[in-house]
């Protein structure tokens, strides 16, 4: 194929192709520049560790469309979208610098059958995917899926380029009379459409040039108006993949560059490079939206629109010509307080739904815990939750119990539980504050030493000497305290006598496996357990003998903190089974197991808004759905008091008995 067969009609087509090249590679080039100029505005942030494991996700999250197939039909569509990109990327380039070089002894990709063959091939698919796209966005769209201009620009834009594409083909094949590739599929179509037209040789020639040249033009249109649309994720997101957190999910992690004590974030450029970067591949889908709980709740929080604003106001430093450096210098553009209000950072439970659907790994919740750092350093935060965290200060634990009073529960017992501080022990009982000091829950605690008890496992408790473990208090931005606490609980647990760490309460779990153990305090590493993988163990290893089965039917949630934070997915449901229960499962389950409403500080916080319907009631209207399930087990304390709270508000007392997964073993342990 040769577009220098338009110059028969006068036009330069080389020129055109030079000129259209560097018009499109000038201004693609100066985009991305200014936009890198600003990245390089904001806080550093060292993320070239472990390139094998950032390389993994890429090959996962980009190449494979790990979390969009999860949706399988427009999942497919983007693939075969994706797919088409790059190859006809690939092919563009290819085709590009022969028609710029003409002189160069390569032929056009095109001219290659076995290329050809997949070129058409996927641009039948990539038209599919368009089509599909298109019926579903304008026809069928999801809840909070963006119907923007910029949308159909894009998706106008691929259709187009394929459409060139096989044209150029059709005509290419109608001019030489044969087929270059015994391949080939479309030679017949292509043949039909220029008889019918009545196009002679020559014709053909210069309509396949045109098509040639139209799809280059496309392409370059495409290249220069990229990094100024929406769909800038296509070039930021894979970056964005390679540089997202490969820590367990549990982690905060805040950077030496950015600590500042811990002051948060109200602007863009007090953000770090990578947070920007989450704003920059934001493709502006609706999954986390769709998936949020504070979304349903009708509050006005919506991790799409704290991706949105931010990218907002990353892009308002450029207005009016000023640089980056001459906004920073002004003090202008506030996030906090402008777009996004103290109410709604307030609104979050933290239970990271909305990074576990993000098909980009965007990481929504470390901007939105620098925006609570900012909130909690200016004293900006509402007297229920301020409490709770004096009372941590003063008491150590959030419900403002003396120290002494928390081994009190265990005076209910019929032995007497080991003082690791004392004397060494197998497994230290880090009890945490709800199962110690909430009267709700310490009958659970109770059964759950009767059944560490019955076990024969040797385990003892810090008694006065624990202290709040500060999960939740860093996840309300109080950085400060949760440092505080964390240093308290160091000291103690360096001093006392033990092998492992069990733990109740999935909080604490996170806290202690993964911002306490991940550290290198300790001279040795400590491994920490749920009590639901400990249970999982005696089990199996007969430590733990049942006396009798429980043949009912239940259903279990996934606490947030254990299962998607953790991956403990098996472990409670692996001990439900060995008791002979029959689970049945929920339609969110495991990764998108739907939240109790009690994270972040959230259950401490009233709501400011007439809410539709809370999440653990939402929940509560799911179970009660599922057929012949009247029991609702889960293993967490907070899960415990949300839903009894919930089978109230919603009036489903006689329907639906919430327990502690430890309730159930201990049943099944006793005559």
């Amino acid at each position: 194929m040769d577009p220098s067969l338009l110059n028969n009609f006068g036009i330069p087509a080389y020129f055109f192709l030079w000129a259209a090249t560097l018009t499109a590679l000038v201004i693609f080039t100066r985009r991305v520049i200014v936009l890198i100029k600003l990245l390089r505005s904001a806080k550093s942030e060292n993320l070239f560790d472990n390139i094998s494991a950032r390389l993994k996700n890429v090959l996962q999250y980009v190449f494979g469309q790990k979390k969009l197939l999860e949706e399988p039909l427009i999942g497919i569509a983007h693939l075969l979208i994706f797919w088409g990109f790059i190859l006809f990327a690939i092919t563009f380039w290819w085709n590009l610098l022969r028609g710029l070089f003409p002189f160069l002894p390569i032929p056009y990709a095109d001219d290659i059958g076995w290329i050809q063959f997949f070129l058409e091939i996927f641009a039948l698919f990539v038209l599919s995917g368009i089509i599909v796209s298109a019926i579903r966005r304008f026809f069928f769209p999801p809840l909070h899926l963006q119907k923007t201009t910029d949308a159909i620009i894009i998706l106008t834009l691929i259709a187009s380029l394929m459409i060139t594409f096989l044209l150029q083909q059709g005509f290419r094949f109608d001019a030489e009379l044969h087929s270059t590739s015994e391949l080939n599929i479309l030679e017949s179509f292509g043949m039909k459409i220029i008889s019918f037209a009545g196009f002679d040789t020559l014709t053909s020639h210069n309509a396949s040039a045109i098509m040639f040249l139209s799809h280059q033009a496309l392409v370059l249109f495409f290249l220069a108006y990229l990094p100024h649309s929406k769909h800038l994720h296509l070039l930021a997101s894979p970056f964005n993949v390679f540089f997202s957190n490969i820590k367990p999910n549990g982690v905060i992690s805040i950077p030496a560059e950015t600590n500042d004590e811990f002051t948060g974030a109200a602007k863009w450029n007090e953000f770090t490079w990578k947070q920007l970067l989450n704003a920059f591949s934001c493709a502006e889908c609706g999954r986390c939206d769709r998936a949020c709980p504070v979304v349903a709740t009708n509050a006005s929080f919506s991790p799409r629109l704290l991706i949105h604003y931010l990218k907002e106001n990353v892009l308002a430093s450029l207005k009016n010509g000023k640089s980056a450096h001459q906004e920073q210098q002004e003090n202008k553009l506030l996030l906090l307080g402008g777009e996004i209000s103290s109410e709604e950072v307030w609104q979050c439970f933290t239970c990271g739904l909305c990074m576990e659907r993000c098909p980009v790994k965007n990481e929504h919740l470390s901007i939105l815990l620098q925006l609570r750092r900012r909130l909690v350093n200016e004293g900006i935060i509402d007297k229920p939750l301020q409490d709770a965290l004096k009372n941590v200060l003063r008491y150590g634990n959030l419900l403002g119990k003396s120290e002494r009073m928390r081994p009190k529960w265990t005076e209910g017992l019929e032995f007497k539980i080991k003082d690791a501080r004392k004397e060494h022990v197998e497994y230290l009982w880090f009890v945490g504050d709800f199962a110690s000091y909430d009267p709700r829950l310490q009958e659970i605690t109770r059964q759950t030493a009767r059944i560490f008890n019955d076990a024969g496992i040797d385990f003892g408790i810090l008694y006065e000497g624990e202290c709040n473990a500060g999960n939740d208090t860093r996840r309300t931005g109080e950085e400060g305290l949760y440092e505080t606490l964390k240093a308290k609980n160091m000291k103690t647990l360096q001093k006392a006598m033990f092998d492992k760490i069990v733990t109740t309460d999935p909080h604490t779990y996170n806290t202690l496996k993964n911002e306490y153990f991940n550290s290198d305090i300790l001279e040795r590493k400590i491994e920490v357990l749920h009590y639901t993988e400990l249970l999982e163990q005696l089990l199996a290893d007969g430590h733990l003998k049942p006396k009798h089965k429980i043949h009912e039917k239940v259903t279990y949630q996934d606490p947030c903190y254990l299962g998607r934070y953790n991956g403990i997915y098996d472990s409670p449901r692996n001990v439900l089974h060995s008791l002979g229960i029959t689970l049945k499962e929920m339609p969110r389950n495991k990764a998108n197991s739907y939240c109790c409403g009690a994270g972040g500080g959230r259950i401490w916080l009233e709501d400011k808004i007439e809410v539709t319907e809370r999440p653990a009631e939402n929940r509560i209207r799911e179970i009660i759905a599922l057929d012949g399930v009247n029991t609702l087990v889960t293993a967490c304390p907070k899960d415990i008091i949300m839903f009894r709270d919930a089978i109230k508000t919603t009036g489903s007392e006689e329907m639906i008995t919430v327990k502690d997964i430890a309730e159930i073993v201990w049943e099944a342990m006793r005559n």
